[in-house]
């Protein structure tokens, strides 16, 4: 059985060392073959010496791609075209992963029992959290990049995050690959490529697995504990939200292109956001107003694509 880690990449030659040092530790079963893919996507710093430094060391594992098209998804997609293993494990650029994390990741998804499978993701902090953020509400999880589901293994009844996270190839020929209008690119950090592939293949009665032995430290550095970060991430994710869900079925009232019951929901949390007391609780119905204000934007500006194929059309 062969095996591929995906690492897609972009000027983060720092911590891309620190997280292929990691990787190259790993201790897998003699009867595995494995590479690790690293791709880069138009990186302007010295990435590609960070790997071609670990190629020297070993060139029958590491290898280096460049994808030019802007776009993790696009990065990510080719990342799979030359993938030789049967098997594809993922993980950032900015993490550092247990050296049975990919023994452990991979090894119920051999006899096709599973055809996916995540692991936990521990925030690796470098600072205290700030009092206006609960660490335990569903605000906290995405940004931070933390997915942790306890010690239990178990089916996964949701999708696991990027950075954590395995399938077999054979998936990726059936249901497609990532979708390039969802992922971070340049001058855009909508997200959701790596959960609605998951959610994909779940919708379609895959069985994907949680190993909570498979465990990735994901760094928590200082310039994310500012609340600018949480609001733009949660703006954004609403954004995703529209592209990856749509609006509700059955929708009926629209003003300019824009669901009725979306005014009705910002109206409803901003009033909670301004007579909240506790900060914590504050600041988690703002990231909702902030959600909410994302996908408004996102049903506006999809209206204005339809007028504008409409307006060519006739």
């Amino acid at each position: 059985m062969r095996i591929s880690v995906i690492v897609c990449t972009f000027n983060r030659c720092a911590t891309l060392a620190k997280a292929l040092e990691s990787l190259a530790a790993s201790t897998l079963e003699k009867s595995v073959d494995w590479e690790v893919l690293v791709v880069d996507n138009n990186s302007r710093d010295q990435t590609r010496e960070v790997v071609e430094d670990f190629r020297s060391q070993d060139p029958s594992r590491f290898q280096y791609l460049f994808e030019p098209q802007p776009g993790k998804s696009h990065a990510l997609n080719a990342a799979i075209r030359h993938a030789k293993g049967e098997i594809l494990a993922f993980m950032d650029d900015d993490v550092t992963v247990e050296p049975n994390w990919l023994q452990n990741l991979t090894a119920t998804l051999h006899n096709g029992e599973w055809t996916g499978s995540g692991g936990r993701i521990i925030p690796a902090w470098t600072c205290s959290p700030p009092r206006w953020l609960s660490l335990k509400g569903r605000h906290t999880l995405g940004p931070l990049v933390a997915f942790d589901l306890g010690s239990e293994a178990c089916q996964l009844k949701e999708p696991p995050f990027g950075t954590n996270m395995a399938f077999r190839k054979e998936m990726f020929e059936k249901y497609g690959g990532f979708r390039t209008d969802l992922g971070p690119r340049p001058a855009s950090e909508i997200r959701n490529e790596d959960t609605e592939f998951g959610a994909r293949l779940l919708s379609a009665g895959e069985r994907l697995r949680y190993e909570p032995s498979a465990v990735v430290y994901h760094p928590v550095p200082d310039n994310r504990m500012k609340k600018e970060y949480f609001l733009t991430w949660w703006f954004h994710k609403g954004e995703a939200n529209i592209r990856q869900f749509g609006v509700r079925s059955g929708t009926k009232y629209w003003v300019a292109g824009i669901p009725l019951y979306l005014f009705r929901n910002l109206l409803v949390w901003t009033s909670k956001w301004v007579v909240a007391i506790d900060p914590s609780r504050r600041f988690s119905n703002k990231l909702t107003v902030w959600t909410k204000s994302g996908e408004i934007l996102e049903c506006y500006r999809q209206a204005l694509k339809a007028k504008k194929r409409e307006d060519c059309s006739s």
